[in-house]
C-alpha cells in the first residue's frame, strides 16, 4: 500500500481548495473535485468537511462572499453585480446573506470602508488542524463478503425507522433470522454535505443465501475487503461526530487511503431493549487497496 500521511491529505485537500478559488465562478460537481484531490467521491466530502471545518458548499459560498466585501471596499462595482458574481438572483438576497455574515448590509459596509465593523478575511486556501490528544482505538480488519436482504431509506438518518419495519415485517425475510444474522446500515452520503431529503441508507440484514422477499427488499453483496474498524459505544446521534474524528484526525494520520464503497454500521445491539448509553456499533470504513 502507498504510505499516505496527514500531510499529503492536507496537501491534496489544498490542491482542491486551490483549484476552487480559480474557479469561483463556475459550477463544481463533488465528482470533479474528488479527482483533482485524488479522493474516492463517496469520501471527498467528508475528508474535505473534517479537515476543512466546513462543506464544499459552504466553503465556495464563503469565499465569494468574502471577495463580494472585498469588492465593495476596493472596487466601484453595482452592489447588484457583486451580488450576482456571489451566486444570488437577487440584491435583496444578497443583502440577508451580507448583513448575516459581516453584521452590515452591503451599502453601509462600503460607506464604512477600510473601518468596517469586520474585516474581509484573506482569500487563502486553510486547512483545519487535529483538535486534542484523542486516540481512536481503530483497528484494520480483512472482512468476508456480505450477503444481505435491504430495504433502501431516503431522507434524514435518523428517519431510518421505517425501512427496518419494512425489512423486519417482511415475512420472508424474518424466517431466515437466527443467532448468526447481523443487522447493518449501508450509508452513503455525508449529512454535512448531502440535502437531507436526498440522503441514501439502506437498512440490511444478513441472509444465508439469495431469495425471493418480494417487493421493496433487494438481495445485495457488500464487497470484501479492507475495512477501518471502530466501535462506538453510545446513543446513535454521536456517530456523526465520530465520523468527522475518523475522517478528520485518524484517516490522514492512518497511511490509508479509503476506498470507492460506502461506510457500514454493524449494530450490536437492538436498540428497542438497550439502553442508549450501552448501545453498540461497529462503523467500517472501506480501505482502497494497492501498492
Amino acid at each position: 500500500m502507498r504510505e499516505t500521511t496527514r500531510e499529503d491529505y492536507e496537501s491534496r485537500i489544498v490542491r482542491a481548495q486551490f483549484y476552487i478559488q480559480r474557479r469561483l465562478d463556475e459550477d463544481l460537481s463533488l465528482d470533479e473535485l474528488a479527482r483533482i484531490a485524488k479522493f474516492s467521491p463517496y469520501h471527498f466530502h467528508r475528508v474535505f468537511r473534517a479537515m476543512v471545518g466546513e462543506s464544499v458548499k459552504e466553503h465556495i459560498r464563503r469565499l465569494r462572499m468574502e471577495r463580494a466585501a472585498g469588492q465593495l471596499l476596493h472596487t466601484g462595482r453595482q452592489v447588484v453585480t457583486i451580488a450576482l458574481d456571489a451566486g444570488y438572483e437577487t440584491h435583496e438576497s444578497f443583502t440577508r446573506a451580507f448583513r448575516r455574515r459581516f453584521g452590515l448590509p452591503p451599502s453601509e459596509f462600503r460607506k464604512r470602508g477600510n473601518n468596517a465593523a469586520l474585516e474581509c478575511e484573506t482569500l487563502t486556501a486553510t486547512i483545519k488542524k487535529g483538535e486534542g490528544d484523542d486516540v481512536m482505538d481503530v483497528e484494520i480488519k480483512k472482512c468476508d463478503a456480505i450477503m444481505v436482504a435491504s430495504v433502501r431509506h431516503t431522507g434524514p438518518y435518523a428517519q431510518c425507522a421505517k425501512a427496518w419495519e419494512a425489512l423486519c415485517g417482511n415475512e420472508a425475510v424474518c424466517r431466515t433470522f437466527g443467532p448468526d444474522s447481523r443487522f447493518i446500515g449501508i450509508c452513503y452520503d455525508d449529512p454535512d454535505v448531502t440535502e437531507e431529503g436526498k440522503i441514501r441508507y439502506d437498512a440490511c440484514v444478513t441472509i444465508p443465501a439469495e431469495g425471493e422477499f418480494g417487493s421493496g427488499v433487494t438481495v445485495q453483496t457488500i464487497d470484501a475487503g479492507d475495512y477501518a474498524v471502530y466501535y462506538h459505544k453510545g446513543p446513535c446521534e454521536g456517530l456523526h461526530d465520530c465520523y468527522r474524528q475518523l475522517y478528520g484526525q485518524w484517516l490522514p494520520q492512518s497511511g490509508h487511503e479509503p476506498a470507492n464503497a460506502p461506510c457500514l454500521e454493524i449494530y450490536h445491539t437492538d436498540p428497542k431493549t438497550t439502553p442508549p448509553t450501552e448501545q453498540l456499533t461497529e462503523i467500517r470504513i472501506p480501505l482502497a487497496s494497492g501498492a
